[in-house]
Parts: structure tokens; sequence; C-alpha cells
């Protein structure tokens, strides 16, 4: 071969030599890219796997749920003293969007519209094209919406798992509980003031509140603002020894699962934070601090046959005796002269002393940031002196009342207010207020008042209630109103062992025909006392008796209602409700609707005459009766013998 031959050779196996390699490169090249490409996938496959079941997906993780085991919630529950819930917290979700990630505004705002038709379309879409990152669009949805939301499958919107607080009961304990805001953040009443211990535990927050006697004591509340058209109530009952709060009602009241629908004075709490002229209830204290203190005894009394004029006052009786008035009196008749005058012999020192171990000068020690701090007079004179003995010119809350009044009756103990309940067998250290000789006195006072005075209203069948009717002109820029008042009792039960104090307050009642036009708080609020207890005792396992009078020894005194009385708390054989008449004037009495022990003195008298009436009636009935059937035989022996 030449040597042109010879290179065409060369040069052919040199580019055969190329070719090889450059194939072999390409070989190589996809190999290596083909393994690259292969653990990629590998590793998102794995992910995948590590999400949907090391991890668990969402069907997998409702499959191995424990059954029976309950959420933890970030916020602890709230219970009454049997552990009825009165508020928890169930598991939620909110919506939120970022704008920047909205494809179109509009369109997104119609499908979100669309789904939830109580959305307006302008506000939606306002938040859609917002300029920051983050918007909430909506909080705690229910789970049908959370659904529907979230097959709409629109791009920035997202979801945001959280808990919402709820509240079985809604109004019921709506002031003493409160509520949080959106974020879980106490506002109000417990929730409030626990905010940091109920974040931090899961332990429930046991409540002294009994949701039974709640309920009842709101029932009759209501029903008594509609029967007098007031414009607002309270009710306070308290154990009188632990000084734990078994119910406190405030009305009108609001519905914590809806704060939006909250409007007027619905959040304010009048057993807490409201502060009022609370009347002769105050009379009470009076006679306690004079008695104790030594200024006065039992059967010592004061004129109270002329009004008491200093200045331009004028100090009066509402139902005025015109003579003299023993201690017992006093209180029976809700004499404000003779309060006044042994007032003015305890000395204000002593009052301001007495009233101040009585928690009655400083703000309740409650658990509750809304707690009203009392009004006194900036220089106490002797007309505050005087005033202050039955209830005008200082204003205290209803929580700091029934505390005093729990003192009053338990042997003189003061025990600040409580809404937790204490361990069984605890009894929380007190202040002695009186002694126990005064307050068995003091108690005897408070009987006599409902089987005797104002306060026959409240009086039950096979219970010994003890209370203290009030009845207060409210304030004004002008002086005080004769037409706005504030109706109050107070009562204790049982009263030979007393357990319970009760306070209802009516705000601004309007007589009616029922109560012959009168709004004291004899005619408003005392009967609300007395249908609570009716029904509260049974619950709480209060058990009735008809040996249910108190037994009492005279001192040299003839008329008991004015005596000076040493009582004994033993039950007799008579019983209250007992009628000392035959069984036909009962029944007559139950029928005309008359319950014997709720008359005052100008209806008994009335039913006196009525039934003195019925009994002429009756015996002229039965001496016609015999007279016809004489008649009758005399005219049936005379046919015979024609």
């Amino acid at each position: 071969m030449n040597s042109t031959g010879q290179r065409f050779i060369a040069k052919r196996r040199k580019l055969e030599g190329i070719r090889k390699q450059a194939l072999e490169t390409g070989r190589n090249r996809l190999l290596i890219t083909g393994m690259f490409m292969a653990m990629a996938f590998s590793i998102i496959a794995g992910r995948l796997v590590e999400l949907a079941v090391y991890e668990g997906g969402y069907e997998l993780r409702v499959q191995r749920a424990t059954p029976g085991k309950s959420l933890i919630s970030g916020r602890a529950n709230i219970v009454d003293r049997n552990g009825m819930i009165i508020a928890t917290s169930l598991p939620t979700v909110s919506m939120y969007v970022d704008p920047a990630a909205i494809l179109d505004s509009k369109e997104a705002a119609e499908a979100l519209v669309a789904e939830m038709p109580g959305w307006r379309y302008s506000q939606v879409l306002a938040k859609l094209k917002s300029n920051g990152r983050f918007v909430w669009l909506a909080r705690n949805l229910t789970p049908k919406q959370h659904h529907r939301l979230n097959r709409l499958g629109l791009p920035g919107i997202g979801f945001h798992n959280s808990e919402r607080r709820v509240y079985p009961h809604g109004e019921l304990i709506s002031h003493t509980v409160g509520l949080t805001d959106v974020d879980g953040r106490g506002v109000a009443g417990l929730e409030r003031y626990f905010d940091n211990s109920l974040r931090r535990s899961t332990t429930p927050l046991r409540t002294s509140i009994d949701l039974r006697v709640q309920s009842l004591l709101r029932d009759e509340l209501l029903t008594a603002m509609k029967k007098f058209k007031a414009i607002g109530a309270a009710g306070v009952v308290m154990e009188v020894n632990s000084g734990e709060v078994v119910a406190m009602v405030s009305l009108p009241d609001y519905d914590p699962n809806k704060p939006e629908n909250m409007e007027g004075n619905t959040a304010f709490n009048r057993a807490t934070k409201g502060v009022y002229e609370m009347g002769s209830t105050f009379k009470l204290f009076t006679a306690a601090m004079a008695l104790d203190s030594g200024t006065v005894r039992f059967e010592d009394g004061y004129d109270a046959s002329k009004p008491i004029r200093v200045a331009r006052f004028t100090i009066s009786d509402y139902h005025a005796k015109n003579r003299w008035l023993t201690v017992p009196e006093i209180v029976l008749h809700s004499s404000n002269i003779g309060a006044a005058k042994m007032a003015i012999d305890v000395g204000a020192g002593t009052q301001r002393h007495y009233l101040k171990k009585f928690g009655l000068l400083q703000p309740a020690r409650l658990e509750l940031p809304e707690i009203g701090s009392p009004l006194l007079p900036t220089v106490w004179r002797p007309i505050n002196t005087m005033t202050i003995s039955y209830g005008h010119g200082i204003s205290v809350s209803p929580v700091q009342l029934a505390s005093a009044v729990a003192a009053l009756v338990n042997g003189g103990i003061y025990r600040k207010p409580t809404l937790l309940k204490q361990a069984a067998q605890t009894i929380l250290p007190g202040v002695q207020v009186i002694t126990k000789k005064t307050s068995d006195q003091i108690r005897g006072l408070m009987r006599l008042v409902v089987t005797k005075g104002t306060g026959r209203k409240a009086n039950v069948r096979g219970y010994l209630v003890g209370g203290k009717t009030g009845t207060a002109e409210k304030t004004t820029r002008r002086g005080y109103s004769k037409t706005a008042k504030l109706s109050s009792f107070v009562g204790v039960f049982p009263m030979d062992r007393p357990r319970y104090v009760l306070l209802a307050i009516v705000d601004e009642p309007t007589g009616n025909k029922l109560t012959y036009n009168y709004a004291t708080g004899g005619w408003v609020a005392a009967p609300i006392i007395g249908k609570v207890v009716a029904r509260m005792a049974p619950i709480l396992g209060v058990v009735p008796t008809k040996k249910n009078n108190i037994k009492y020894t005279r001192s040299g005194v003839q008329n008991p209602e004015s005596a000076s009385l040493d009582w004994k708390f033993e039950r007799t054989s008579e019983a209250v409700y007992e009628p000392h008449a035959g069984r036909w004037v009962e029944e007559i009495a139950d029928a005309v609707g008359i319950t014997l022990s709720n008359q005052t003195i100008a209806e008994e008298k009335l039913v006196i005459r009525t039934r003195k009436a019925l009994t002429r009636a009756v015996k002229a009935r039965a001496k016609r009766r015999q007279l016809l059937t004489t008649a009758v035989s005399i005219m049936e022996l005379d046919s015979a013998s024609r």
C-alpha cells in the first residue's frame, strides 16, 4: 500500500477511537445521571413514606388513637363544687390568608362567600388585598365550616389549630366565671383572676358554686324582676361557717359564649362591683355592736314617739309606733329613730371599729377582679353615725353584707368570702367580732322579724328562717329619690344551727296590685328568700320538721313581741305554719291563696274577721238544715196520719 492509503487507514482508526471514547463518556454520564435521579426519587419516596407512615397520616392517627383518652387542653377547666363543668376548652380551627399568595382576589372572595353565606364580600375582598403576609379570615370554625373551606383548595389560604373556650351553662353563671378573648386570655371573672394558673395547670379549678342553687336563685330573681318591673337584681347564697359562696347572681346578665351580644350594663356585676345603701339591714349591726359593747342590755329601750331633727334633717319611722321601744322592738318594727339613738350611745368610734371588723369599710377580699370599694363619709359626724345605723350614708356591696351577716349568726366570727371549694373538715381562720352570746341574741331577733315583723313573707314551712328587711331610697343629683328604691332581704336558716345566709336585692321595683302598690323589702325581696329556701333546702339535705318554733323564756315582760328575751333555740311541738283553727279554715285559706305565716297585721285581722263571718254562716246553715229536716218530718207525719 502506498503512503496515502496508510494515512487514510490511520485517520479512520483514530476517528473510530474518538467515537468510541465519546460514546463511552456519554454512556457513563447517562449512568451517573440516572443514578442521581434514582437516588433523588428514592429520597422523595422515603420521605413520603416517613410522613405517611412513621409520623402518621390523618387516617392512621385516627386509627391508632387510644379509645377514651381525652385531649389535653391548654387551659384548665373550671368546675362547680360537685365537679360539674362551668368552663372548658375545645379544639377548633382558625383560617388565615397570605395576600401575596392569592392569584385572583375577586375569584377567591366569591368562592369563600359562597361557602360562608354570613360573610360580607367587601370585607373578605379587603382582607385578601391587604398588604400584610398574614391576616386572620375567621376564628373558631366549626368542623363543617373547616371541611367546606378546606376543600376549595385556594392557594394562600391556611388553617391553624387552636382552642375555643366554651361555657355550657351560658348566662347562668356569667358574672362569676367571666370569659376569655379570642386568643384565650381571661378578661373578666374567675377567668381573669386565675388566668396564669389556668394556663399553666391541667388540674380543674374547683369553685364553691353549686349550679343547682345558682339556677334556682337566678330563676326566682328573674321572676321578681319581671313581676315588679325592676331594672336589676342581685343575690348571694353563702355558707355561714366557711364563707364559701354557694350561689351568686347579678341581673341583667350575658352569655359568655356570645360576647358580641353584650350591651348596656349586662357586664356589670351588681353582687361584687356594685355598692349600695342597704337600708334597715344595717340595724342588725347596730343592735349587735350596742349589745356586745355593753352600751345597752336586751331589756333596755328608747323613746321613739317623736322624729329626730338634726339641722335640716329629720329622722322618722316608716311605720311609727309613737311610743317607747325595747331593743327587740327596734329591730322588729324597723325603727329608724330607735336605731339612731342607739348608735349615738354607741359612739362614732365604736361604730367604725365594729363595721371595720365586719369587713364593711374595705373592699371584699374575693377571688374576682370586679370588686367595688365601699362609699364612706369623708367626715364621720354625729348625723352620719345616726343615718349609718339604719343603712343610709354608707354603701357596700351585696357580698360584703352577706359575709358580715354570716359573722352575726355563726358565733361572731368573721371569715372572708371565697369562691373556692375548701377541703372537707377545713375551717378557715377568722376574726372574733362579737361574742357568742351576742350572736345568739341577734339570731333571736332575726327570727322574731320573720315570725312577727316585716319579714313574714320569708317564712317557710318546716324551717327556722330568720332575717331582716331593708328598703333604701336611691340617691340622685338632687338627693334621695322618693320613687326609686332598693329593696332587700337578708335571711339565714336554720336559725337554731345556722348553715346558710341568703341575700336578695331588687333594684327600683314598682309596686303592683298584689302588693297594694308597696315596693318595700318585706313585699318584694322577702318572698324571694322564702321561695329559694323552700327549693334549696331539700337539695342540700336540710331536713324539714314540723317542730319548728323557737322556745323562749320571758324576763319580767308580759308582751313577747316587745320583751327582753333569753332566747333558747329548742324545737317545740308547734309548727310555724300550723293553724290554730279547724281543718276547714285551713282549706279556705289555701283556696283563696293566703299563706298564714306571710300575712301582715292588717291582713291577719281581715282573715280573722272573715273566719268569724264564715263560722257564723256555717252555724246558721246548720241550724236552717235542722229546721228544714224537722219541718219535712212533721209534714211526712201529717201526711201519713191522713
